[in-house]
């Protein structure tokens, strides 16, 4: 029963589409170089013209966390997630012409609203994009982009961090504490739109 419970919320949390062309990368925030620097990776490789990371500053903190890895190559004092992403898209080869930005979101849920806003604010017609996400976090990024862009037809590009992988997440008490929190996140986070749903 307990290998069958670990199937179902691996299953859930844990998402992967094989990369194709879209219209752009989205990059909800946080403060390991990994995932922007997948997200460069697929730039490069002509998945997408354009990438928007997202995110001010942590809603626990008041501030940019700070940098988990690399500090000696990412080393500029960033101010926001938006502005560490941004300038890791730099440093492996994108153009400032390819980076968006939204740098006022505290949460997930704002990555994907705001992100909105600014490609609306463009005059953008986004038809499909790509998440590149942490890949526990991969299911919440889905279901908030997919709230801010309900036409869209989104994809995701999980990336492994913090040791943290669909095959060993359960084997640690941090894997287990991070997956679960995604999990229940993922019903307490929506309730006010699942509620709209139902007609309340």
């Amino acid at each position: 029963m307990i290998n069958e419970i670990l199937r179902d919320v691996t299953d859930f949390i844990f998402l992967e589409d094989p990369p194709r062309p879209v219209d752009i990368l989205f990059l909800p925030g946080g403060s390991d170089p990994a995932i922007p620097e997948r997200a460069a990776e697929l730039y490069h490789a002509g998945w997408a013209p354009l990438l928007l990371p997202s995110g001010g500053v942590s809603v626990k903190t008041g501030k940019f966390d700070g940098v988990k890895r690399k500090q000696d190559v990412y080393d500029l004092g960033y101010r926001t997630d938006c502005d560490f992403y941004a300038d890791v898209l730099r440093k492996n080869g994108v153009p400032d012409a390819a980076i968006l930005r939204e740098d006022r979101s505290g949460f997930t849920k704002e990555n994907a609203l705001f992100s909105r806003r600014e490609t609306d604010r463009r005059g953008l017609d986004i038809r499909t994009g790509m998440i590149v996400c942490k890949s526990f976090h991969a299911r919440r990024c889905l279901i908030c982009y997919q709230l801010a862009y309900p036409e869209t037809e989104l994809t995701v590009a999980p990336v492994d961090v913090y040791g943290i992988a669909r095959e060993n997440w359960h084997e640690t008490a941090y894997g287990v504490e991070r997956v679960l929190g995604e999990l229940a996140r993922c019903g307490n986070q929506f309730t006010e739109e699942l509620k709209a749903l139902a007609g309340e």
